[in-house]
């Protein structure tokens, strides 16, 4: 690190050596003499190290999405509650995950920015892994709210994995580290359902392998947890022997004789309370920016399979299991391939924010197709199922793009952190807003679309007309978004 000359009405002239972390993805960080930013643009990216973090990310959508498929069969097997009150303490127990991440996230972030990322990082990941191995033990409603709820609590890894990413990152590597971030999670809400759904009840599924094994008699949901919190035990494992600590030390004071001295002054602009974190320039916007895409994105991911099966004459397509299944795999094929191939390069030409306003000017298009379709289906001619058959691929192949905000966001977070200190910081507030939204927007729009095709209101679309408002909106909202450049001066300003 270079030497920055600093005059204190305490220390006289002296030298401060400031060892903070600089991730070149703030721009601010790359103003040093010496530290030119063609070398921080030339810092190749640390593949394994991004590698081990993806791993890692995976396991907290392992974690949350597993129970899905066999939760209503534990309610009832564990709570012998009526048919009626099932759906409520599934929900229940789901929502417990993301209302506790909701509650914790800050001081995860806290930590994560004081104690260094990777000790938060590994402690997270034994947390997660004991809290959802227990979670297949449970064997009433309380226990499995508890267990839920345990797990919950130990969320600081993908707040930690986001800093760690992004310290790792270079303005030219960033957008390739975040699609295989964002890669990862949406691989672990793919895989989490399948190995939930396959391992439940191993006795009854494979009499032939596990019948007669007392354990998983006696506790059929077992298995599922267990294989979930062995891949969460190897993620730990891994962080804590091969993850590099990306949060740099405190800085040091050379005295007059040249030896180094511990300091405990905070780096310029580093500690920041949260209330000022939250005024520092852009911030407030970026946060806000990210929770409406985060709406959207929660809205559609709940309404679209209900919206699949219901039956056409209420405003659906009338899907099978099978029809779902499909046009769920090409969803996340679609993404897939937006995220890897298309968003680095596309990001690199026309920037975060330039990402983002494209996808809010699709966002509209994308929804608009879903009543379109049911229009179609509703005609019955030859000719209409063939268009909706054309459709309905073609549109959510090429809506699926939108899914490039989510990774875009990030990155404008990324860069409007007024120092890297806070970065942990930054991360935990936007994911505390996110898993709050998690929690309840499921439920609301689900109940939303419920209501309107049983109204039959706007013919059975009023969920579309709701979110084509919501979509429009994020238009207006990325027209305020702090520009890389403006952030960049406002920062040198506050350094000088």
């Amino acid at each position: 690190m270079d030497d920055v000359d600093e005059t204190t009405a305490l220390l006289g002239f002296t030298k401060i050596k400031y060892t903070v972390g600089t991730p070149d993805t703030l721009d601010s960080l790359s103003d040093s003499p010496g530290d030119s930013s063609d070398e921080a643009q030339e810092k190749p990216l640390p593949k394994l190290q991004i590698l081990l973090l993806c791993y890692a990310r995976a396991v907290e959508p392992l974690a949350f999405f597993s129970i899905f498929p066999y939760i209503s069969q534990m309610v009832q097997d564990n709570g012998n509650v009526p048919d009626s009150d099932i759906g409520f303490y599934s929900g229940l127990i789901e929502s417990m995950f993301s209302l506790t991440q909701a509650i914790v996230m800050i001081l995860w972030g806290l930590a994560a920015d004081r104690m260094g990322r990777r000790p938060v990082l590994v402690f997270s990941l034994f947390g997660v892994t004991v809290a959802t191995g227990l979670f297949g033990l449970a064997k009433t409603i309380p226990q499995m709210v508890m267990f839920r709820c345990l797990a919950g609590v130990f969320a600081g890894t993908i707040v930690t994995i986001r800093t760690m990413i992004a310290e790792h990152s270079t303005p030219s590597t960033q957008a390739r580290a975040f699609s295989w971030f964002a890669f990862s999670g949406n691989l672990g809400i793919f895989v989490g359902p399948l190995l939930g759904g396959a391992l439940a009840n191993p006795v009854q599924q494979y009499p032939g392998i596990f019948g007669g094994i007392g354990f998983f008699e006696k506790y059929p949901y077992a298995l599922s947890s267990l294989v979930v919190a062995l891949v969460g035990a190897t993620a730990a494992v891994s962080s804590a022997l091969f993850v590099e600590e990306t949060l740099k030390k405190e800085p040091v004071v050379v005295d007059h004789d040249g030896e180094e001295v511990a300091y405990d002054a905070p780096a310029q602009n580093g500690d920041l309370s949260t209330w000022q974190l939250l005024r520092s320039p852009g911030v407030g916007m970026v946060l806000y920016a990210y929770g409406h895409i985060m709406i959207l994105a929660f809205a559609y991911t709940a309404i679209i399979p209900v919206f699949w099966f219901t039956p056409v004459h209420l405003g659906g397509y009338s899907f099978t299991t099978l029809q779902i299944s499909l046009m769920m795999g090409l969803n996340g094929a679609a993404q897939a391939t937006w995220l890897l191939l298309v968003f680095p390069p596309l990001q690199k030409r026309i920037g975060s924010n330039g990402v983002i306003r494209l996808c809010a000017f699709i966002f509209p298009l994308f929804f608009l197709c879903c009543p379109l379709g049911n229009v179609l289906l509703r005609m019955g001619t030859d000719g209409s199922v063939k268009a909706f058959w054309i459709l309905l691929p073609t549109g959510l192949a090429i809506g699926c793009g939108v899914s490039m905000s989510y990774t875009a966001i990030q990155l404008a977070l990324n860069d409007v952190a007024p120092s890297p200190r806070v970065l942990g910081t930054l991360n935990a507030l936007a994911l505390t807003g996110t898993s709050t939204l998690r929690a309840f927007c499921p439920a609301l729009f689900t109940s939303l679309f419920a209501m309107g095709a049983r109204t039959q209101l706007a013919g059975g679309h009023a969920i579309w007309i709701l979110m084509l408002v919501l979509a429009s909106g994020l238009s207006v909202t990325t027209k305020f978004l702090p520009e890389p450049k403006v952030i960049g001066k406002r920062r040198n300003s506050q350094t000088r």
